[in-house]
C-alpha cells in the first residue's frame, strides 16, 4: 500500500540568489559606492560578487579577465543590453544568473529563444476567463518574463536569443530602443508600458551552434558584445572543476573523496583535446563532436563521484573517471574515437605520473 503521507523535496538546484544569500547580503549592507538607478547594489559590489573578495570572504564564483567583467556590468547601467558570445560550455548562463542575482536579487527573469515562437511568447497573452469577464485590463494580462522585467524595473536573461526567429527579435528592438511596450487592446495610460528604472537584458548566444535564425543586425547595434572563452589557465580551469564537483556531490547527498592527482587528470585532458594542444605546447588532436568544456568536465567529475559512491567504495578513481570521460567525449563522429585513441598513444602514454599510467592502462575502453 503506498504511504499517503508525503515529503517536501529539496530543489535540485536553486537560483544564485539563494544560494549566495548571505554573501548577496553581506555586498549590500556594506556597499558604499554609487548604486545605479533600480539596482541592488554598486558595479563595484557586482564584480567582487563575480570575482570574489577575500577580505570580505566573497567566493570567486566566475573566472574572466576583470576588465571583461568590468564592461559587462558598465554595458548593463546604460540604456544598452549586453550580449554574451561564446562556444558552449563556457559558462555565459551562468554568468548572466550572476549578473541578475546581484544586480536585482532574482534571476528567475528567462527566456528561451528556442522556444519562443510567437510574439504572445516574447511579451503578453491573456488570461482567458478574466478577458471574458472583465474585458482587455491589466489584470486579464499574463506577462512574459520581458514585459515583467520592464513593469517590475528588474534584469531580464534571454537565452540563446540568436535562435528565437528574426522578426520576433526585431520587436525586441522597441523596448531596449524606446523602453516601452503599447498593448494596444487596453486603452489609455494602462496600454503603455514604460521600463521602470533597473530593467535592461542580458541575453546569450551560442557561437559554435547558432541555430536556424541569423542574428538580427539591427538588434546587435542596440547591444554591447561580449565574447566569453574558454578558461585560459589550467591551474583555473582546476579550481573551478573542483569547486564545482563538490557542490554537485553536496547537492545529490554524495561524499566522496576527490583525489587531486585524478581530477587534474580530467581537467587536462578536456583542455588538451578542447585546444588541440598539450600544456607543454605540443600539438594534438581535437574533437569534432564534444565540447569538452569546463562545465562538462565538472558533470564528468560529478558523474565519476556518483560511480565511486554507489559502485565503488567512495573513493573516485582514475577508472571511475575513464569510464566517463569516454562517454563525454565520443558522440557522433566516428572519426574522434580514432583521435581520442591517438591521444592516448602519443600524449597519455608519455607520461611517467601514476594516474596517467592507469588510465593508459584502461586506453582498451575506447573501443
Amino acid at each position: 500500500m503506498i504511504n499517503a503521507k508525503k515529503t517536501r523535496k529539496a530543489a535540485q538546484r536553486e537560483p544564485a540568489e539563494i544560494i549566495y544569500r548571505d554573501e548577496l547580503d553581506k555586498l549590500i549592507s556594506s556597499d558604499s559606492g554609487p548604486i545605479p538607478p533600480g539596482w541592488k547594489m554598486s558595479p563595484r559590489s557586482v564584480e567582487k560578487f563575480l570575482l570574489g573578495d577575500d577580505l570580505l570572504g566573497i567566493e570567486r564564483k566566475y573566472v574572466a579577465d576583470r576588465a571583461q567583467i568590468i564592461r559587462t556590468i558598465i554595458a548593463l547601467c546604460t540604456s544598452r543590453g549586453s550580449l554574451l558570445v561564446g562556444e558552449p560550455g563556457t559558462a555565459k548562463s551562468w554568468l548572466s544568473e550572476l549578473l541578475a542575482a546581484a544586480i536585482s536579487g532574482d534571476s528567475t527573469l528567462v527566456l528561451q529563444g528556442g522556444a519562443i515562437t510567437q510574439v504572445s511568447q516574447l511579451l503578453y497573452s491573456w488570461n482567458e476567463s478574466v478577458l471574458r469577464n472583465e474585458g482587455p485590463t491589466l489584470n486579464a494580462l499574463v506577462a512574459s518574463p520581458l514585459l515583467r522585467g520592464m513593469m517590475e524595473g528588474r534584469l531580464v536573461r534571454f537565452e540563446e536569443i540568436a535562435r528565437c526567429p528574426q522578426s520576433l527579435q526585431d520587436a525586441i528592438l522597441s523596448v531596449l530602443s524606446d523602453r516601452v511596450v503599447v498593448i494596444p487592446e487596453i486603452s489609455g495610460d494602462d496600454g503603455v508600458i514604460l521600463a521602470r528604472e533597473g530593467f535592461n537584458l542580458v541575453a546569450t548566444s551560442n557561437s559554435v551552434d547558432e541555430g536556424v535564425h541569423s542574428m538580427s543586425a539591427a538588434l546587435k547595434r542596440r547591444m554591447d558584445f561580449e565574447e566569453i572563452r574558454p578558461i585560459r589557465k589550467l591551474d583555473d580551469e582546476l579550481e573551478v572543476v573542483m569547486r564545482g564537483v563538490r557542490k554537485a556531490n553536496l547537492r545529490a547527498g554524495v561524499d566522496v573523496e576527490l583525489a587531486l592527482p585524478v581530477v587534474e587528470l580530467l581537467v587536462t585532458l578536456f583542455h588538451e583535446l578542447r585546444n588541440g594542444e598539450t600544456v607543454d605546447g605540443r600539438s594534438t588532436d581535437r574533437l569534432a563532436g564534444a565540447a569538452l568544456s569546463t562545465a562538462e568536465a565538472v558533470s564528468v567529475g560529478h558523474a565519476a563521484s556518483l560511480n565511486a559512491w554507489y559502485y565503488g567504495g567512495g573513493a573516485m578513481t582514475v577508472e571511475h573517471l575513464v569510464h566517463h570521460i569516454i562517454g563525454s567525449a565520443l558522440k557522433d563522429h566516428p572519426d574522434d574515437r580514432r583521435r581520442l585513441k591517438r591521444y592516448f598513444e602519443t600524449v597519455v602514454s608519455q607520461r611517467k605520473a601514476e594516474h596517467w599510467q592507469q588510465a593508459w592502462a584502461l586506453r582498451s575502453l575506447i573501443g
